[in-house]
């Protein structure tokens, strides 16, 4: 696997906190953050592949929810 390097500034107070994850992990520091973005991206790949499995579904507007919840007594 070929790496590329990049440069990230980050709050003093960010890295502190992400040094002192990586030395009780024992990773690296680039490590932890390169996991880190491994699963923000795998949730956004879930959370797209289920708008795309869902885009068939009927959809309802906003106003419609809210008169049925007021019809109903619960607002």
């Amino acid at each position: 696997m070929s790496l590329t390097r990049t440069t990230v500034y980050l709050d003093p107070k960010m890295h502190r906190a992400i040094k002192m994850r990586a030395a009780q992990m024992s990773m690296s520091v680039s490590a932890v953050i390169t996991e880190a973005l491994q699963l923000s991206l795998r949730e956004d790949a879930i959370d797209l592949q289920a708008i795309k499995d869902r885009v068939s579904e009927p959809s309802r507007s906003y106003e419609s929810v809210l008169k049925d919840l007021k019809k109903d007594g619960l607002l």
